[in-house]
């Protein structure tokens, strides 16, 4: 009911336009978003980088409405990918395709994003874009346009997608992205979708993410295995030890802000981390969807508001 609750929220566009232009909801944003601004993402990414973390970057937006939204929103990702560049960060980027136009002009979406992979793959080292994953009419798209981005010559490796546990398709998405080599971030899903095409039950959503977690882990492509279940976790490290899969083939990927001990203590493990950290002005949504995928977060977050 909560989590519906908050799903329903994160959709409602008076109350988001109330929450992103008060002072409280900036200061509820503060702890799961690192600022509005490319400059405050860049010094969280340094600071999570200093505790030995990697970090994929994400400009929070979503369901652009002109060409010229569009644009400027890859010009950020490109300044990100300069600047990562430059300050030698350990950190990639992680784009959403509606941001990048795909309601206005697939073909524009398809321009800048293909940009955008290009410039990742003539870094030094190369960079990586993830191309993110968003509710379920967009999900053939979405992996569409991954397939066709690293099949192009100089693109493999330098793309990959994001698969969510609780869609009753994702096992054999999975296949076909493995066939081809792409890697890809799993995630449980943060979208309300219907019981024909989705997981209602907390247990099989679980489910599945394990089995698909041990087919990512076996398969010998580096993926990102983003929970911060401690069950799943335990799952797939105990998987990787009796498998004998090496400890930096793959990465566990959390969001900034949640289960910060969790993050650390897996980086003294030996384990790899990843730190997903958003930023920018539009961070309603995202805050919501992240509420709704750990309903625990709300009361974290009301204590500290208060507090």
């Amino acid at each position: 009911m909560l989590r519906a609750l908050l799903i329903g929220l994160s959709e409602n566009r008076p109350i988001r336009a109330m929450a992103e232009r008060s002072i409280v909801g900036l200061r509820m944003s503060r702890r799961f978003v690192a600022g509005t601004t490319v400059e405050e993402a860049l010094a969280a990414a340094k600071a999570v980088n200093q505790l030995g973390m990697g970090v994929s970057l994400d400009n929070l937006g979503e369901n652009v409405t002109n060409a010229a939204e569009a644009r400027q929103s890859a010009q950020v990702y490109e300044r990100l990918l300069q600047e990562i560049e430059s300050r030698q960060l350990q950190a990639n980027v992680s784009v959403k395709l509606t941001h990048m136009g795909l309601d206005v002009d697939e073909k524009l979406a398809r321009e800048l994003v293909s940009g955008l992979v290009t410039r990742a793959g003539r870094s030094n080292p190369r960079n990586f874009v993830r191309v993110d994953m968003e509710g379920s009419p967009y999900t053939q798209r979405t992996l569409d346009f991954v397939h066709d981005l690293h099949q192009k010559p100089g693109n493999a490796g330098v793309v990959g997608a994001v698969i969510q546990s609780y869609m009753r398709r994702s096992e054999q998405d999975v296949e076909k992205l493995l066939s081809v080599g792409i890697r890809i971030r799993l995630c449980k899903g943060a979208y309300k979708e219907p019981p024909e095409i989705a997981y209602q039950k907390k247990s099989e959503v679980d489910a599945n993410y394990v089995r698909l977690t041990k087919m990512l882990l076996k398969s010998g492509i580096y993926h990102g295995i983003a929970t911060h279940d401690p069950s799943m976790i335990q799952e797939a490290t105990a998987f990787a030890r009796r498998e004998n899969i090496a400890r930096d083939s793959f990465e566990f990927q959390m969001l900034y802000g949640i289960r910060r001990d969790l993050q650390q203590k897996l980086v003294r493990e030996g384990w790899r981390m990843r730190v997903y950290i958003p930023f920018g002005t539009e961070w309603y949504p995202y805050l919501m969807r992240r509420l709704a995928e750990r309903p625990a977060n709300l009361l974290f977050l009301m204590k500290n508001l208060f507090r």
